[in-house]
């Protein structure tokens, strides 16, 4: 649903796709600006190396994901966040199964 700037999705009609084997992604909300996205990922999934111009927001809501980013390597569990600036390569990796949401600003148009 639009309305004056604001896209709001109810959980069951939010944009859901299959874009890589062991990932789902279900775009939640977003305007212009700002968007989130929820990230589902099988054990042993892993994510091209990569980056975009939008700041990220990586906040794991269950699971275990190991993720890189200019030489280092963080291994988040439930409630670790992380932010990572536009512009810096990144990869991520599910070491058990994983629920994540990202935030992107501004959004992304290619996910919306």
């Amino acid at each position: 649903m639009r309305d004056s700037g604001v896209i709001y999705t109810a959980g069951g009609a939010a944009k859901t796709t299959a874009p890589e084997s062991g990932m789902i992604r279900q775009v939640l909300a977003y305007n212009p600006h700002l968007m989130l996205v929820r990230h589902i990922f099988e054990k042993g999934w892993k994510g091209a190396r990569h980056s975009h111009p939008h700041h990220q927001m990586v906040y794991v809501v269950r699971g275990h994901i190991r993720f890189q980013a200019e030489g280092k390597s963080w291994e988040m569990r439930d409630g670790d966040s992380i932010v990572v600036d536009g512009g810096i390569e990144h990869e991520a990796c599910a070491i058990e199964p994983s629920e994540v949401l990202d935030i992107f600003t501004p959004y992304r148009q290619e996910y919306a």
